[in-house]
């Protein structure tokens, strides 16, 4: 993966003078900065940042200048980085299952809060971390629909579980605490009021004041062009509900958006490197490269065609099948795809909304998977 040092005006100037044949992805830091500042100004809570869905150190670096005071960490090398670049930082090792060595290093490192879904880890967590101001967040889940994937699939307690843990914390000497999260992808605000009340439920049934609530990830990025996300009636109503269901006194408020806050700072550039007989488009990317979850999350549909000459394809729209380029029937995306019908090998497609779980999930196999990352003022064409 490569970075290119020039700022660029937007992708279609790059795109006409450096006519790449590998796949681009388009950052724009002013898009960034402005999505973590709606977060910051809109969220009523501290907001911490997902690292998983894009490491890049220029993400951390502009989302610290944006305002962002805290990052949710899933690994050592996680927490190293984040270390390095906002040594300030608060940090929130919420991977809820981790090898003693990392524990180990966490604490060494001066990460004061941990996050819990069963007694085995508890118990891990209580022979290493220090007693006195360090955090354990049980994390519960609940059968709640309108996500695009179910993160209690594998992690979180039950509600019953998540009531004897936190007791069980407390009981320790550690902060008490709960945390979340509703599923990625949750366009609907409702998917957040359950876990709420339920929260409420379990301190009550503790006997336990929780410190803090950290109502996870599963803000929405724009994914579908006829449906935008509603963030601030999503703020909104994590600010009312939880209000209700804890009678007037709720615990401070952490969220960890990551899809939500560095979507839509990315664009994706894919070269068309072939039209088999009019019908299956075959990009130089794909579902191995930084296209790795929309078989999982469904289709971008914020897709437009571009020359090489940098002009935009305006043919009428008809549907193609798109693959990419690697040697395996696995690597398409999904559904069929509206495209104009004037595109050409050599156009390019500018996928919007790129920024998460791209770069991350990145692979080289089959041989494919260099890219270049370049800075743009803008990411319209």
């Amino acid at each position: 993966m490569g970075l290119s040092k020039t700022i660029w005006t937007n992708p279609s100037e790059f795109l006409r003078i450096e006519q790449p044949d590998n796949p681009v992805m388009f950052f724009a830091p002013a898009v960034l900065q402005a999505t973590a500042r709606q977060f910051i100004d809109g969220f009523p809570g501290l907001v911490t940042y997902a690292v998983k869905s894009n490491p890049e150190e220029m993400v951390i670096q502009n989302l610290v200048a944006a305002g962002i005071q805290g990052f949710d960490v899933a690994s050592p090398a996680e927490i190293e980085m984040v270390r390095r670049l906002a040594p300030s930082a608060a940090l929130h090792y919420n991977n809820p299952v981790r090898g003693r060595h990392e524990i180990a290093y966490a604490v060494e490192m001066g990460v004061k809060s941990y996050s819990v879904d069963s007694r085995s880890e508890l118990k891990k967590l209580a022979e290493i971390v220090p007693v006195g101001d360090a955090e354990i967040s049980v994390r519960f889940k609940l059968p709640v629909a309108g996500a695009a994937y179910n993160f209690g699939a594998k992690f979180g307690a039950t509600v019953e579980l998540a009531t004897e843990l936190l007791r069980e914390v407390a009981d320790y000497g550690f902060i008490p605490s709960l945390t979340f999260h509703p599923g990625t992808q949750c366009t609907d605000p409702m998917a957040w009021d359950a876990y709420l009340r339920a929260a409420a439920e379990i301190c009550t049934n503790a006997g336990v004041k929780a410190r803090r609530l950290n109502v996870g990830g599963g803000f929405p990025s724009h994914r579908l062009s006829t449906e935008i996300p509603q963030l601030d009636a999503i703020f909104a109503l994590i600010a009312r509900v939880a209000d209700e269901a804890f009678a007037g006194e709720p615990p401070a408020l952490v969220c960890e958006p990551g899809r939500g806050l560095v979507a839509e700072s990315f664009s994706h550039a894919a070269r068309i490197k072939g039209l088999r007989d009019g019908e299956h488009v075959f990009l130089n990317d794909g579902t191995y490269g930084c296209m790795d979850e929309l078989p999982i999350t469904g289709i971008i549909d914020r897709i437009a065609a571009v020359s090489p000459e940098g002009a935009r394809r305006e043919g009428e729209a008809r549907a193609r099948v798109i693959f990419g380029p690697t040697c395996d029937s696995v690597d398409r995306l999904p559904g069929e795809v509206d495209l104009p019908e004037d595109i050409a090998e050599g156009d390019y497609l500018i996928f919007s909304g790129m920024g998460a779980y791209s770069t991350a999930t990145n692979t080289r196999f089959n041989g494919f998977g260099a890219m270049v990352i370049a800075t743009v003022m803008r990411l319209g064409l």
